[in-house]
């Protein structure tokens, strides 16, 4: 069982920067594919971008230029650095975790984390 944490969320000026981050338990986080999405009031949650468990990364078009998914399996930590934040980014960002099994896809979310971004 894989339990997520997010954390780095919070309140900054349009054209700033975070770095998000999802500490993931377990001794099985490198075989994951990881992603970043995000749910504004109202909307649907989307995909930001995502990371393979080989590295592969993938983004929204919407973050790309302004977004690096990386994640660190010695620490189990994914990261999602985002800058030039606009106002239209403000969402509850969430992370995921997914791999195939045998019986099926097996996913975790974590609670999630707020970004605000002020005009």
């Amino acid at each position: 069982q894989v339990q997520l944490v997010e954390s780095g969320g919070g309140l900054v000026q349009a054209g700033g920067s975070l770095r998000l981050s999802c500490a993931a338990s377990g001794s099985t986080f490198s075989i994951y594919t990881f992603g970043w999405f995000r749910q504004a009031p109202g909307k649907q949650r989307e995909l930001v971008a995502g990371i393979s468990s080989g590295g592969i990364t993938d983004y929204a078009d919407f973050v790309k230029g302004r977004g690096t998914i990386s994640r660190d399996n010695g620490k189990n930590t994914v990261y999602l650095q985002m800058n030039n934040l606009k106002p239209e980014d403000t969402a509850v960002y969430y992370c995921k975790a997914e791999r195939a099994t045998t019986w099926g896809p097996e996913e975790h979310w974590g609670q999630g984390t707020q970004v605000t971004v002020s005009s």
